[in-house]
């Protein structure tokens, strides 16, 4: 049997969440907490660290199939990214490379890179980057999970989307910029971060569901979470020019269609959506009845 969970994925700890996807028993992690490996910066800073830097990585396997897995700790620093925090990622994704499980998991709930030690926070980003795509170049499917307290922000934000897959529920977030930085660099006219509504029909599961910046939309649980996850196994998406050119036509056509848009709720509607304003409110069933009529290249 696996260890339930049944707060589902947003009031876990990462922990909880690592044995709760898995397969009961299965469970190896590299570079434990009793390793004590954490960052240097921090206690130099007179800063409390986190003996696994906040991030747990490992392997492990769901439905029977061996997998590599990692998930940010939402409760240290928000999951913010360091240099060891980085490192330890960036280790995971090039153990995968080189042994090619059926996939690796990114159990991701962050806020981005850490102000305390931002440079060496922006290095790792762009390690692991490079670690990413050496893993799909192997054959290796990458897939993200945002359903965290956090959601997905910053750096981790933007390789997010240089994986194969992403899974989201309702309350997961993706984007590049949190609301608190928009607002402190453009200020509230531009975007209102306590207007919790703006927040997630901008950044929110359902949004990027519908624009098919997410593949999957699920429900906070657990055996939701780990069919979707089973589905990507084994079946990466090829990574080479062509795929490149079309993303970028994507993007280019997206850019015509919505750049005049002023809110989530005019893309919603050009979609086809007769009444944009029901889509937060709608439960899980009747929102995917109309999300799979009309989302982009659904």
């Amino acid at each position: 049997m696996r260890i339930e969970n049944t707060v589902g994925i947003r009031e876990s700890t990462a922990r909880q969440r690592v044995l709760a996807i898995l397969d009961a028993d299965t469970f190896q992690e590299y570079l434990p907490p009793s390793e004590r490996v954490f960052s240097p910066h921090l206690k130099s800073l007179g800063m409390p660290v986190s003996f696994d830097d906040g991030v747990i990585i490992g392997e492990g396997a769901i439905g029977g199939q061996n997998i590599y897995i990692a998930a940010q700790e939402p409760g240290f620093m928000g999951g913010a990214v360091g240099e060891v925090h980085g490192a330890k990622l960036t280790g995971l994704l090039e153990r995968a490379a080189l042994r090619k499980p059926a996939a690796v998991v990114l159990l991701f709930d962050t806020g981005g890179v850490r102000l305390h030690e931002a440079n060496a926070g922006l290095i790792a980003i762009s390690e692991i980057q490079r670690a990413m795509f050496n893993a799909r170049k192997a054959g290796v499917p990458l897939i993200v999970v945002s359903a965290g307290a956090n959601g997905v922000y910053g750096g981790i934000g933007i390789i997010s989307r240089c994986c194969d897959y992403i899974v989201i529920t309702e309350e997961g977030r993706l984007s590049v910029s949190g609301p608190e930085v928009i607002e402190s660099q453009k200020g509230v006219e531009e975007f209102d971060a306590r207007d919790r509504a703006l927040v997630w029909r901008t950044m929110g599961g359902k949004h990027r569901y519908l624009i098919n910046e997410a593949q999957t939309f699920v429900k906070d649980q657990i055996q939701d979470i780990r069919n979707a996850l089973m589905q990507y196994f084994n079946k990466p998406i090829p990574i080479n020019l062509d795929t490149v050119m079309a993303e970028h036509q994507h993007l280019g056509e997206r850019l015509r269609k919505y750049g005049k848009a002023e809110d989530a709720l005019d893309i919603w509607r050009d979609l086809g959506i007769a009444n944009p304003v029901d889509i937060p409110s709608l439960d899980f069933d009747a929102f995917m009845t109309i999300a799979n009529q009309v989302r982009e290249n659904g």
